[in-house]
């Protein structure tokens, strides 16, 4: 049953997630420094920053995911509220993961490894949150704007399976070093910034789009059904 726009979900959501990402400064403290040594106390405290800016990047990124998805979205229904509370309560989380790298990063051992897989076990449940919500829009096309292709939803679940598959495996490399999880992290950080998941909703394609170029026709099924060309990857 549809409930209706998504204006009010999509506001809750991003009241939830600028409370969250302003939660994360309140990690960056002040140093209490001896006279002199506040130079140096500051720079012992580089994991603060990292964190910081690890999150902010990451909460960023994703407002601008669940902005970019819901651009295509014209309706809800009770399974995506509920499937959009599930990610809002993965991202509401955040802060604390974040605390536990800038407190034990720095100090390496078992509790490093430990803090680190806190943070990779948070972000995979965000990603199967959001991984959740397109799955819930394959079986619900009908949620979808005059502008998202159907069609293409396999395509954004596969591109939406990268983020819980990376951020999981890194649970496992947190055991290892985690300083390599850092340079996972911004890494997949740099991938979801370009909207894989929600750019590939809309995409045509290659025949269409080397048709728009070109000013032909969009080539036709042949008479056994088979496609005359595939769509993008």
């Amino acid at each position: 049953m549809h409930l209706g726009s998504t204006d009010r979900l999509e506001i809750f959501s991003d009241g939830v997630i600028a409370i969250a990402i302003t939660l994360l400064v309140l990690d960056v403290r002040v140093p209490v420094a001896k006279d002199g040594a506040l130079f140096h106390d500051l720079v012992t405290h580089w994991t603060s920053y990292v964190a910081y800016l690890l999150s902010f990047a990451v909460v960023g990124i994703i407002w601008v995911a669940h902005h970019s998805m819901f651009e295509h979205i014209a309706t809800a229904d009770r399974g995506l509220l509920f499937w959009n509370l599930a990610l809002l309560a993965g991202i509401a989380f955040v802060p604390f993961p974040t605390e536990l790298l800038a407190e034990y990063a720095h100090d390496g051992g078992r509790n490093a490894q430990v803090a680190t897989a806190v943070y990779s076990a948070t972000m995979t449940v965000i990603g199967l949150a959001f991984l959740a919500i397109w799955m819930h829009l394959a079986r619900h096309p009908d949620l979808l704007g005059e502008d998202a292709d159907a069609a293409n939803l396999r395509r954004s679940i596969r591109r939406s399976l990268v983020s819980p598959i990376v951020y999981g495996l890194t649970i496992g490399l947190a055991f290892v070093s985690p300083p390599a999880c850092l340079a996972v992290y911004a890494l997949l950080a740099a991938y979801l910034a370009g909207g894989p998941a929600s750019r590939a909703l809309v995409a045509k394609p290659f025949a269409a789009v080397r048709a728009a170029a070109t000013g032909e026709r969009t080539p036709k099924p042949s008479g056994d059904g088979a496609r005359s060309s595939d769509p993008l990857p």
